[in-house]
């Protein structure tokens, strides 16, 4: 019975994983303002809208509530949960740099300037680096170590 116990993967409960992804979103909303505060010192505009904590930090939070959404679903329902979003993580990523590109390339917000848009494209991988450790340690794939 004790070897039982000892090999089943621990699933955390429904407060478990909101704790996780508050603190999740936290860090990841934190790491944001570095990198605005650093686009700012380096010439961004003060004007650009995108790089204020009330523009980014919505996004950054609903990046991680749908990110944890979507792993969950992956999890549950797919055979190979870790092959699947070892290719899916990364489109995603790459996808969700277009709006930005897209903010370059038109000039069409005020103060727009590549570094910002730059600074902004690093902002989504900044969740990505804080969100999927998380999510391999609340919300673990079969398999995974931790």
């Amino acid at each position: 019975m004790s070897g039982q116990l000892a090999t089943r993967s621990a699933r955390p409960n429904g407060l478990a994983i909101a704790g996780s992804l508050v603190g999740t979103a936290v860090v990841a909303t934190a790491l944001n303002a570095v990198i605005a505060v650093i686009a700012r010192a380096a010439g961004a505009s003060d004007d650009f809208q995108p790089l204020h904590l009330s523009a980014y930090a919505p996004l950054t939070v609903f990046g991680v509530l749908i990110g944890a959404a979507a792993w969950a679903i992956v999890r549950a329902r797919s055979a190979r949960p870790a092959g699947l979003l070892r290719t899916l993580v990364p489109v995603v990523v790459l996808v969700s740099l277009v709006p930005d590109v897209l903010v370059g390339a038109s000039d069409s917000k005020p103060g727009t300037s590549w570094g910002a848009v730059i600074a902004l494209m690093v902002m989504h991988f900044v969740v990505a680096a804080v969100a999927v450790p998380a999510f391999r340690r609340f919300l673990p794939l079969d398999g995974d170590q931790g």
